[in-house]
């Protein structure tokens, strides 16, 4: 059922025989994760593709706030890590898309649904968010949505 998790196992275990501790560590971190979601909630479930997905796109951006943190603190070391971190989840994700490509795709959203002004801002995010679906940040995806909509 969910691929994208069991690739993250057989990696975690391809990891652990190459001793690969950055991408070890991060894949059990992940797993771990995604474990937790699963067993949370009313029932217990096995999550799906798409569900593995958003988990991967919240442990992303939990290590690149992380690495800005440990950056802003003067943690070099430390920011290195998380952001070494952050380019094995990089390689789970799905290819972010472009400035071009969400402007236009925004852009149809809002042709699409006759949205006008700020106060549309709701609908338009609601429907371009699964289309988007972690090919980009969500503050991104809200950032031009505004833009468009007060042009």
């Amino acid at each position: 059922m969910a691929e994208l998790k069991d690739r993250l196992q057989s990696d975690l275990t391809a990891a652990m025989k190459s001793r690969d501790d950055v991408r070890t560590r991060t894949l059990r971190s992940v797993l771990t994760a995604i474990s937790t979601e699963e067993a949370s909630g009313q029932s217990a479930r096995e999550l799906g593709d798409e569900d593995v997905l958003r988990v991967l796109t919240r442990e992303a951006k939990k290590r690149r706030e992380a690495a800005e943190a440990f950056e802003e603190g003067g943690r070099t070391d430390q920011a290195a890590a998380e952001r070494a971190e952050g380019d094995v989840l990089a390689d789970y994700l799905p290819e972010q898309l472009g400035d071009e490509e969400l402007r236009g795709l925004v852009s149809a959203v809002i042709t699409e649904t006759g949205a006008e002004g700020p106060k549309a801002m709701g609908q338009v995010m609601k429907q371009v968010t699964p289309r988007v679906a972690g090919r980009a940040e969500g503050s991104r995806v809200a950032a031009e949505v505004k833009r468009q909509l007060t042009a």
